[in-house]
């Protein structure tokens, strides 16, 4: 058999991990997408059609649905306004490609262009020895911090062990649409400050922000105990950190961190002062930390600011898109979030 490629009209999502049902529900409710019930589907090497019209197929965490009805163009991927939040990678122009050989899979990836990562669920050895013979890209634990290159990269996973699923257009610069961070397991007091890593990283990406630098003032609301805090100090910030409960002992003897017990959400903005970075992982309904952001925005004294919107049972989209219609802001799922969305603003 020579190498084919089939052009596919649909569009295939990749959830964040162990984030498949939310995508699915997200795919529903926020985009109307009036679908079957996504079962696992395995072509084969005589039958390789997928599933018609408003129709769904599951490979792994990626699914594939027959209709194209999110953004399509490549302004239009760059905005993320039409991007499920649960999805971290979209793969926008899917085609198969059916082959022999590993080489033959690779050199076909090849001709399409240069940068590709794989997402594996299944033939892991098979998919590595594709990746072998590919143009080098980082697929490794990354050092924070670190900057991402805007350089396209498509992604592909393989349905069976003569038929690849990829798309060169994709919604995402990071490989396979997530970045993992080398983690210190010694001296943070707790895991949240990969999640901040991310979100710094994001922020870089998507505002072309420099990260916090030495002196940087920041306010932190719900510091305890103190994971995104450590992250600051170890960055050269100052920071201002309000919690009813005291943050870690390092960090509560740190000359660079001035605690306050107290709900962070009751200080008036004017009485914080003007600030380089103002930051919130508090858990709260999204409702009140939206009421909180505009009183930031309405006296204009933070220039960027990282909130985690923490959800409350079923999402109201309405209220996420009132975040995301916020300007010089995105919202978005990371890698580290788990039943959350993060909103990033740049005071441009």
């Amino acid at each position: 058999m020579s190498v084919c490629i089939e052009k596919l009209s649909g569009t295939a999502f990749l959830s964040f991990p162990d984030m498949y049902d939310y995508l699915v529900a997200e795919l529903r409710e926020r985009f109307g997408c009036n679908m079957s019930a996504a079962l696992p589907v395995t072509p084969t090497r005589s039958e390789h059609a997928l599933p018609p019209l408003h129709k769904a197929a599951r490979y792994g965490d990626m699914l594939y649905v027959e209709r194209a009805f999110v953004a399509q163009t490549t302004e239009e991927c760059a905005s993320f306004s039409a991007i499920p939040y649960f999805c971290r990678c979209a793969l926008t122009e899917p085609f198969l490609l059916h082959f022999d050989s590993i080489g033959e899979a690779a050199n076909a990836l090849k001709n399409v262009q240069r940068n590709w990562a794989p997402y594996t669920y299944q033939f892991f050895r098979r998919s590595a020895l594709i990746q072998e013979k590919l143009p080098y890209v980082n697929l490794k634990a990354r050092t924070f911090p670190c900057r991402v290159p805007k350089s396209p990269i498509g992604l592909y996973t393989l349905l069976d062990e003569h038929t690849i699923l990829a798309s060169s257009a994709t919604t995402s610069f990071l490989p396979s649409g997530a970045i993992q961070f080398a983690e210190n397991h010694t001296e943070p007091p707790s895991r949240a400050y990969l999640k901040l890593q991310e979100a710094l990283t994001m922020m870089q990406l998507l505002f072309d922000v420099e990260l916090p630098q030495n002196g940087a003032r920041c306010f932190e609301a719900g510091a305890s105990p103190g994971g995104w805090t450590w992250q600051l100090v170890q960055l050269g910030c100052t920071v201002l950190a309000v919690d009813r409960s005291p943050l870690a002992r390092q960090l509560m003897e740190n000359s660079l961190v001035t605690f306050r017990a107290h709900d962070a959400f009751t200080i008036p903005v004017q009485e914080i002062g003007a600030c380089d970075w103002v930051f919130s992982d508090v858990i709260c309904y999204p409702a009140r930390l939206y009421e909180w952001i505009q009183k930031w925005l309405a006296v204009g004294l933070a220039k960027n600011m990282i909130c985690t919107i923490k959800m409350q049972g079923a999402i109201d989209w309405q209220l996420v898109d009132k975040f995301a219609a916020i300007p010089n802001s995105r919202v978005v799922h990371l890698n580290y979030n788990k039943h959350e969305l993060t909103w990033l603003h740049c005071e441009k």
